[in-house]
C-alpha cells in the first residue's frame, strides 16, 4: 500500500482502470480535501456538498477508463465535482448553510471585498457568510461557478478555465459581471457603519 501511495494521479487512475482495488482510494484521499472545499462552496450546505461529492467520485470511478490523459487528474476531478455541483444547482434550490466553528475558508478575500477592516467577531463572520452566498445564489450560474473558484477559492484563472471547460477571457468575463452584480448587495461589507458614539449627545451620554 505504502508504494501505491506514492505512484503519480495518472498511474493511480490507470491501476484503477485495470482494476486495483486501491489506487481509486489513493486518489480520492489525496485530493479529496480540495474537492470538498469546492463542492461546499459551490453548494453552500454541507449535507448537499457531501452527496454532490459522493455522485462525483462515482463518477469518476466508473470513468477512468475514459481518461485520456489531456489535462491533468486534479483538473478532471474537479470538472466532475463542478458538473456534479452544477446539475444539483439546476434540480433544486439550495438554501444558504450556517457556517460551522471549523470552516477554515474565508468567504471572500478581504482584498475582493475592498478590507473591512479589524478582524469581525463570530457573530459577524457568520452574517457575512450568509449575506454572501445569499448574493451568490441569485448570479446566473455560470458566474457563480466562476466567482467560487476564483474569488472564494483562491484559484488562478487559467485553473478555473480548464477546471470549467471555458477559455481564461470567459472566466475573466464571468468574475467581472459577477463582481458587478454583487457590490450592491455586499456594499455593507466593504464599508461597515461605525459603532454608535456613546460619549456624544446621540449616544445618550454627555458628560460635562
Amino acid at each position: 500500500m505504502d508504494a501505491v501511495r506514492e505512484l503519480p494521479d495518472k498511474e493511480l487512475l490507470t491501476r484503477h482502470a485495470q482494476g486495483d482495488d486501491q489506487a481509486f482510494g489513493v486518489l480520492v484521499h489525496r485530493h479529496r480535501e480540495r474537492l470538498w472545499a469546492v463542492s461546499v462552496r459551490m453548494m453552500g450546505d454541507p449535507e448537499e456538498a457531501s452527496d454532490a461529492l459522493q455522485d462525483a467520485f462515482l463518477s469518476a470511478f466508473r470513468a477512468a477508463d475514459r481518461f485520456r490523459g489531456e489535462a491533468q487528474v486534479s483538473t478532471w476531478l474537479h470538472r466532475i465535482v463542478v458538473n456534479a455541483c452544477h446539475d444539483r444547482l439546476r434540480r433544486r434550490k439550495v438554501r444558504p448553510a450556517t457556517p460551522t466553528e471549523d470552516d477554515t475558508l474565508d468567504v471572500m478575500s478581504n482584498e475582493r471585498l475592498g478590507r473591512l477592516g479589524g478582524p469581525p467577531d463570530h457573530a459577524s463572520q457568520t452574517e457575512s457568510r450568509l449575506d454572501v452566498q445569499a448574493a451568490l445564489e441569485r448570479l446566473p450560474l455560470d458566474q457563480r461557478l466562476a466567482l467560487t473558484l476564483v474569488d472564494m477559492l483562491g484559484y488562478r484563472v487559467e485553473e478555473a478555465a480548464r477546471i470549467l471547460d471555458v477559455a481564461a477571457g470567459t472566466v475573466k468575463s464571468r468574475c467581472a459581471r459577477g463582481r458587478a452584480k454583487l457590490l450592491p448587495s455586499l456594499a455593507h461589507l466593504r464599508n461597515p457603519q461605525p459603532p454608535p458614539d456613546v460619549t456624544s449627545g446621540r449616544g445618550g451620554a454627555n458628560p460635562s
